[in-house]
């Protein structure tokens, strides 16, 4: 619900559901053997302040935390899970019939597929639904569906389970397993980013520029829900990256479907007849159905990657992160000493993959030239200092005097929008960091200043899908930056604007 609905600056203000974090299960194991429910209590809400900082200076670490990271780390997703997805299907009763699990499975599969494929309007939105009744009563037919489960189980009681308490004497074993702890913590940041700006993509019916303000709500949330976890004497949870397929299949975005949903979960916590109706499911019904979900989530996962461009740089980052993440996830790289490294935390292959690809991108932002930059303060006067910095900036490339007049074109334009952004915001006057560097035939700018309310990135493409007689100053300042930028990439945090202005080079632009 605090995902759906945004508390300030906690939640997404988009459907995500929450629930027991996969990535976290083998070390909280290790916490558990190492110093019981209260070690593994200390440990999560510690982890839940990492998340707090991340969420709050996420900006900082753009460069890192980049859409081919977080796409190879939703594409990990389905490999991690659907080895125990496929264990479902053999999840039947001994001496039943052996086309109970296949029959059960392709009923709730034809059903949800057909469905979605064919289906329009109300009927497209209970295609889940559907689906697993289908396959629930079929399973039915060959004794599987656990009707005596349901029979046997109350109408009202609470939930079972014992407060640990909190281990506060921070022994040898709590400072060995915290690392651990903090880097499947950053690991499941990736995953929640990721999923927030999956969802932003599958939430609007017109294609919009993320919005990174709520990615940094996602991530908070995400550590709220941590911090309740570990006060509580549970596992860590997270997003479920599930929910963005089942937008996608559904076509439902609406933020009320998240409060319905969280009001859901409030009951069948405390009713168990409705959990025993959904625990009584047949294992190869939710297989099918899960295993949709998780094909879907796939190719969104291919999206994010792909939604900046790909080159053969960030190929190589999700393509040697993708196959070792399935590598170590079934155990074919190094099986005996990955197992005793760190409680068997790369034996998951999401964790696997998403630190290859943290550290690909983190060698490959190191080993880049040195960025030329300037700081001044965001207002029309510094225009002189600026000219002046791109032209010996261009000097240094190599460029001629077209090209330092498109720069500049460029810069000041987007200084006009930015000091347009920041009269409507009404905040105090803020400090403009400019820094330019060579990427292949173009030069790149990037200006960081204080935040506005509207992005850019939709303005230049909303202007480019109109042709109105009432063009006001800032949309022609905007037409000019679409006309000299080869590409415009608005990234909005909160208290931050970061504008990324590509410019291809006159040279370029020929041989193109």
């Amino acid at each position: 619900m605090l995902q759906a609905v945004r508390v300030g600056r906690i939640g997404a203000g988009y459907v995500l559901a929450m629930g027991t974090s996969g990535a976290f299960i083998a070390i909280c194991v290790t916490a558990i053997v190492e110093g019981g429910p209260g070690m593994l209590a200390t440990l999560v809400v510690a982890s839940s302040l990492f998340q707090f900082a991340l969420s709050a200076r996420l900006s900082l670490f753009r460069r890192i935390l980049t859409p081919t990271v977080a796409g190879t780390v939703i594409m990990l997703i389905p490999v991690t899970v659907m080895p125990i997805i496929f264990g479902f299907l053999k999840d039947v009763p001994e001496g039943a019939s052996g086309f109970a699990a296949p029959m059960s499975a392709l009923a709730t599969l034809l059903v949800i597929v057909f469905i979605a494929l064919k289906a329009t309007g109300v009927l497209r939105l209970w295609a889940p639904v559907i689906g697993v009744v289908a396959g629930s009563i079929v399973a039915g037919f060959y004794g599987l569906y656990d009707i005596e489960r349901i029979v046997n189980a109350s109408w009202f009681g609470l939930p079972v389970g014992d407060w640990p308490g909190m281990d506060l004497n921070f022994g040898p074993a709590f400072w060995t397993l915290l690392p651990a702890f903090v880097f499947v913590t950053l690991v499941g940041a990736i995953e929640t980013i990721g999923d927030s700006i999956a969802i932003q993509r599958v939430s609007w019916r017109r294609p919009r520029a993320a919005d990174f303000r709520a990615v940094q709500g996602t991530v908070a949330a995400d550590g709220m829900g941590n911090l309740l976890s570990g006060l509580l004497g549970t596992v860590p949870n997270t997003t479920y990256s599930t929910s963005v397929a089942v937008a996608e299949l559904t076509g439902v975005g609406a933020r009320r479907v998240g409060v319905a949903l969280g009001l859901v979960f409030i009951v069948v916590a405390f009713v168990p007849k409705v959990l025993a109706i959904i625990l009584a499911i047949p294992g190869p019904v939710a297989a099918a159905y899960i295993g949709v979900l998780l094909v879907m989530l796939f190719v969104v996962g291919m999206k994010v990657t792909l939604q900046d461009g790909i080159d053969y740089r960030k190929g190589l980052i999700a393509g040697a992160a993708f196959w070792l993440g399935v590598g170590f996830q079934n155990g074919w790289i190094f099986s005996d000493h990955v197992s005793n490294f760190a409680g068997g935390l790369l034996e998951n292959g999401m964790t696997a993959g998403g630190l290859v690809a943290i550290l690909m991108t983190t060698f490959m932002e190191l080993t880049e030239p040195r960025r030329s930059r300037i700081e001044v303060v965001l207002d029309l006067s510094v225009l002189p200092k600026i000219r002046t910095f791109l032209g010996e900036f261009t000097s240094r490339s190599k460029w001629d005097a077209g090209m330092a007049n498109r720069l500049v074109g460029a810069a000041e334009e987007t200084l006009l929008t930015l000091l347009e952004q920041s009269q409507h915001s009404e905040k105090q006057q803020r400090r403009l960091l400019v820094t330019a560097h060579k990427e292949g035939g173009e030069a790149v700018l990037e200006f960081v200043a204080a935040t506005g309310e509207e992005n850019l990135q939709d303005r230049i493409a909303l202007l480019g899908e109109r042709a109105d007689a009432t063009t006001g100053e800032w949309d022609v300042s905007l037409r000019l930056l679409r006309h000299l930028a080869s590409s415009v990439r608005h990234q909005q945090y909160h208290d931050t604007d970061i504008v990324t202005v590509h410019v291809n080079s006159l040279e370029s632009t020929h041989q193109a």
